[in-house]
């Protein structure tokens, strides 16, 4: 059975996943009921562990506290649960899929046209099937660590239904689900993947010396 999350850790990782947000975007994110987020986003306020911003982007972010106490719960979690050497080698597997899954996300919004580098106008099908094509084989070779990751965590369960259905959306022909940032497009998706892993394990990007950035 996969080790299940405590609600609480869920909203402190749901918000250092999306960084500002509101409840309902969190409760998705971790697959909780709104009124659970609700509830814990009240005791975290109340221990100065979230706060509410308003302005141009507004919602509930961690403060220096719940970073804090995050860090301690997910490292709490990963004792607790004895996930960590599988979630370790499925971090390993991510790095070798991690630089073609770049790749290419970056070729659906740039590509080279007479020697100069040009922003992709999508009007050559053949050249976005290309793409999307890769995309898939890419995400072939994911599901297993996917499913692996779900059998170890609980909240790791999300990922791949969550790839596979903006993969489904780009296969449609909705474009916006490859990279565009904010909706669950597969790059979105695939960075806080990758965010999950390093947290989880208490790594930061820059022991990754052969990753260029993702955003």
């Amino acid at each position: 059975m996969p080790y299940r999350s405590d609600a609480r850790l869920l909203v402190l990782h749901g918000l250092r996943l999306k960084g500002v947000a509101e409840a309902p975007v969190v409760a998705q994110a971790v697959g909780l009921f709104p009124v659970v987020v609700d509830h814990e986003l009240k005791v975290l306020s109340e221990r100065d562990q979230v706060r509410h911003r308003d302005g141009a982007l507004t919602g509930w972010q961690l403060t220096p506290l719940g970073r804090k106490e995050h860090e301690r719960m997910v490292s709490a979690e990963l004792d607790a649960s004895g996930a960590r050497w599988n979630v370790e080698a499925c971090y390993q597997r991510f790095l070798t899929l991690n630089p073609g899954v770049l790749d290419a996300c970056s070729r659906w919004q740039v590509r080279e046209v007479k020697g100069r580098m040009v922003r992709n106008d999508h009007t050559d099908p053949a050249y976005d099937e290309k793409v999307v094509g890769d995309l898939t084989l890419a995400l072939d070779e994911a599901r297993p660590l996917c499913d692996r990751l779900a059998e170890a965590l609980d909240r790791y369960r999300y990922y791949g239904p969550r790839l596979e259905a903006a993969l489904d959306r780009v296969l449609a022909g909705d474009g916006d689900y490859v990279t565009k940032p904010v909706i669950p497009s597969f790059h979105t998706l695939w960075f806080e993947l990758h965010e999950d892993l390093l947290i989880t394990l208490g790594l930061d990007r820059g022991s990754e010396s052969s990753e260029g950035s993702e955003r």
